[in-house]
């Protein structure tokens, strides 16, 4: 039998991310026993609820509340109230709201515990067959191309497996980018990890655009990239991009001079020659030299 959850506790509890038999037992009686439950939706949550059959009562707690809300949560802890935290999905605070609140109970000496559960970051990581003894979420990676383009080439020489998040409107591009940088690199994609049309796929960063393309469906859902760290000498063992291929992917959202000076770094090019490269490279693209 599982115990009640304890009065003054913060609760961070762990909800599926996708497949709702994976909720435990533990949380179950966490999330009905509570006072209150701060959910990032309100809404997404209540569904969760009501397939639970629990009628706590929930509030909103997202991003842009969270300061504010945190007061008055500290205040319902100190008089004994049992609170629990959810995100829409997964672990919280792992990509979602949830640590400013977290570091303001513990700031107050209040008590925080976990209920742990499922997690996209490590489903992902359980299934990729790549290297899980050291790793590095990234979160979701910048929107727009070109910051996304200039990130994935700062992380080109990480030994580390990389691990991120992707939406199903950027996910064509953003594979297209990791092709561009990474080469052939391995990468598995993960789509709708434990849903109905879960689905997997291991390959080089190169391959991976025309796998995604093959079929419509295979760009829906909600994606986890697991990208294989670099070698001690990327370039020499063909895992990591050549200087022509991160200048490809660079220049034209970067400029000549930016991107000769980053891919020369990554590369362990000279200055002149990368900056020699990116000015021919340059010639066919209309981005200006914003260095």
């Amino acid at each position: 039998m599982t115990d009640s959850p304890a009065p003054g506790v913060l609760w961070i509890v762990a909800t599926p991310i996708g497949n709702l038999g994976d909720l435990s037992t533990r949380a179950a009686t966490v999330l009905a026993e509570a006072d209150v439950i701060a959910a990032e939706d309100t809404r997404h949550t209540k569904r969760l609820l009501d397939h639970l059959g629990i009628h706590t009562r929930t509030l909103s707690l997202h991003e842009h509340n969270e300061e504010a809300r945190a007061v008055p949560l500290i205040e319902r802890l100190r008089g004994g109230a049992s609170i629990a935290l959810v995100s829409d999905a997964g672990t919280p605070l792992i990509s979602d709201p949830g640590y400013r609140l977290v570091a303001a109970v513990r700031e107050a000496g209040l008590t925080v515990q976990t209920v742990p559960g499922p997690s996209a970051v490590v489903a992902a990581l359980s299934i990729s067959g790549l290297p899980t003894d050291r790793f590095v979420f990234e979160g979701f990676l910048p929107a727009k191309p070109g910051a996304r383009r200039k990130r994935l080439a700062e992380l080109v020489s990480e030994p580390r497996t990389l691990v991120c998040y992707e939406s199903s409107h950027r996910i064509t591009r953003c594979v297209a980018d990791l092709g561009a940088v990474f080469g052939q690199r391995p990468v598995t994609l993960a789509r709708e990890l434990t849903k109905r049309y879960e689905q997997s796929v291991t390959c080089p960063a190169a391959e991976l655009a025309e796998w995604l393309n093959a079929d419509a469906n295979r760009v829906r859902g909600e994606f986890v990239l697991v990208i294989g760290g670099a070698s001690e000498n990327t370039d020499a063992t063909g895992n990591g991009p050549s200087l022509d291929q991160l200048l490809a992917a660079l220049v034209p959202e970067l400029g000549t001079k930016k991107a000769a000076k980053l891919a020369a770094r990554l590369t362990d090019t000279p200055k002149k020659q990368a900056y020699a490269k990116a000015v021919s490279l340059s010639a066919g693209h209309a981005a200006p030299d914003n260095g």
